[in-house]
């Protein structure tokens, strides 16, 4: 069954962030995270992400564990990772971050979900939003080695990126072709075991 396979992938340091980023998927993640931490500080984890985006403080919730536990943590993107998803992306320990050769990775700025609200809270909302963008540029503008301005620049509106335009920009390190002609002659063999190549 499905749990069943899960349940083998967690035994094998894999997770999956499939869908979009809220509560109770952060909690599940970040809680297997520090799991895997405690039951083995050295070995690799492998976070698979094919994920729209979703909530910031639940996506930030994720990198932080990332950065957190002591195992390197991969992260693949598989299918797409768009905003917070691109954050978690940028995340993974710097030359394991992967994308498959059709992955999309987009960023954009964080949005506010208040808009509906009175003008002191929405003046707060606005004033918070601006923090977290701010915080969420610097991290990008760090990690992928960008100046601050060009960062801030390019999330203005939504920027799609393929598998090698993401590398180019300094997303991910990897694109999963190269990762794939390096062992199409060797015998088969499961990821992770293929990703400690690198």
């Amino acid at each position: 069954t499905w749990v069943d396979l899960y349940n083998v992938m967690y035994r094998e340091r894999t997770l999956f962030l499939g869908q979009e980023i809220r509560c109770e998927i952060t909690n599940h993640i970040t809680g297997l995270m520090v799991y895997l931490s405690i039951e083995d500080g050295i070995s690799d984890i492998f976070l698979f992400i094919n994920s729209p985006g979703g909530w910031l403080i639940s996506g930030m919730a994720i990198f932080d564990t990332m950065q957190t536990v002591t195992p390197d943590i991969y992260t693949i993107c598989l299918g797409i990772a768009a905003s917070m998803a691109s954050f978690i992306l940028l995340g993974g320990e710097p030359t394991k971050r992967i994308a498959f050769p059709h992955a999309r990775i987009m960023l954009h700025q964080p949005a506010s979900a208040y808009y509906r609200a009175r003008t002191p809270e929405f003046l707060l909302e606005v004033e918070e939003l601006h923090k977290v963008r701010e915080m969420i540029t610097r991290v990008y503008a760090v990690r992928t080695g960008k100046p601050f301005w060009v960062v801030s620049e390019d999330m203005e509106r939504d920027v799609f990126m393929s598998a090698d335009e993401a590398k180019a920009y300094g997303l991910v390190d990897i694109v999963g072709d190269e990762m794939i002609d390096k062992h199409c002659d060797t015998d088969p063999v499961w990821f992770p075991e293929m990703f400690k190549d690198w």
